[in-house]
């Protein structure tokens, strides 16, 4: 048994390892001094939101980009009060989403998409704030690189409580495997709340279908399906200037109940990359809890524990303290406490996303 997770513990050094080198593969990108040129609409989909849209909608007055090269849809998921949008500098409209699948966002993407007039859409969250040079920097990049989709990075606006601290490492784990699978060409995930691609590669995909009745999803699946076929058009776009703010949830059922939701859909993954790592990491946390179970009934000695978490915690550490520096700039905060909790955390919610309901947006869900 000890051998079995040594073992574990060997390749899932080495996975965490090719996703540190592949972090530094994928360059910074900073943005020309070029004349804006392409045109985008920002998709978001939304429901209850009435506190969190006004400030989403006030950061996109700040963007620094041309108002005509842009335009909003918000797509109403049956909220209890219809929002009203107030009078902006920039073209915005308010349309209802039409049901068809087992997924409210996917549905709701789809219905913006019959009002697409732009080249590009972009979409983002609710509950997000976007950086002044969000569009420029896209923009940027789509003029420099022949592209048809672009991943973009997200991060926390985060208070000082551990339960903040926990979800900006998870959030930090999720966005440096995001980053260092585009570097070893092996992207298969990304994050809705910041990610654009052209209107013609949705169609030509065929949009959600395949995967419309997993209710979650609406970012990836379409990336992997990108990455399947047209594998050169889809980059990752590592720039400070275009990382999206977003909030982290409000307790632990519900930071539970939105990982389940995120860890439901890896058995649908087109990427046998994506379903390894999964594997992968699930069962390398899942060895650290047996290691601290054996540790606790005296079937391991106190320096064969250390060994294997301190080699887990050393491989960990270095790809989240660089994915944290890029998305953060500041230190790392309740790093030992998180570390040690989170092999519990995430190999519960792995357990349970393979047979439980979650709850979202106030609705039952079942896997």
């Amino acid at each position: 048994m000890i051998f079995g997770l040594f073992a574990i513990l060997v390749v899932y050094v080495i996975s965490i390892e090719l996703l540190i080198y592949g972090f530094f593969k994928v360059k910074n990108y900073q943005i020309k001094e070029l004349d804006p040129k392409t045109s985008f609409t920002i998709i978001v989909p939304f429901r209850n939101e009435k506190e969190n849209l006004p400030i989403l909608l006030e950061s996109f007055s700040n963007l620094n980009y041309p108002t005509h090269l842009f335009e909003v849809i918000l797509v109403d998921d049956n909220s209890i009060e219809k929002f009203q949008s107030l009078i902006s500098k920039f073209q915005i409209s308010v349309i209802d989403n039409i049901r068809k699948s087992s997924s409210p966002k996917k549905d709701a993407i789809t219905t913006a998409m019959q009002h697409v007039k732009t080249d590009w859409v972009i979409t983002t969250d609710a509950d997000c704030i976007v950086p002044q040079n969000w569009l420029l920097t896209f923009d940027n990049y789509i003029q420099e690189n022949n592209v048809s989709m672009l991943a973009g990075a997200v991060t926390y606006q985060y208070k000082n409580s551990f339960l903040d601290h926990f979800q900006q490492l998870d959030l930090t784990s999720l966005q440096g495997g995001t980053i260092g699978s585009f570097g070893i060409h092996k992207g298969f995930m990304c994050n809705g709340a910041n990610f654009a691609y052209k209107k013609t590669l949705f169609e030509r995909l065929n949009g959600f279908d395949g995967n419309d009745k997993i209710a979650s999803g609406d970012d990836v699946f379409l990336l992997q399906k990108a990455i399947e076929k047209f594998p050169d058009k889809v980059h990752y776009l590592k720039a400070q200037e275009a990382i999206v703010t977003t909030k982290p949830t409000e307790n632990w059922k519900l930071l539970f109940y939105q990982r389940v939701r995120w860890a439901a859909k890896t058995s649908s993954y087109k990427s046998t990359f994506g379903k390894l790592l999964g594997l992968i990491v699930f069962f390398g946390n899942l060895s650290f809890v047996i290691g601290f179970l054996f540790l606790l009934f005296g079937i391991w000695s106190y320096p064969i524990f250390v060994i294997f978490a301190f080699s887990k915690f050393l491989v960990d550490y270095v790809l989240l303290y660089f994915t944290n520096k890029f998305l953060t700039q500041s230190k790392i905060k309740s790093l030992l406490l998180s570390s040690l909790l989170y092999p519990f955390f995430s190999s519960t919610v792995a357990l349970y996303s393979l047979f439980g309901s979650y709850k979202w947006k106030d609705r039952q869900f079942k896997k």
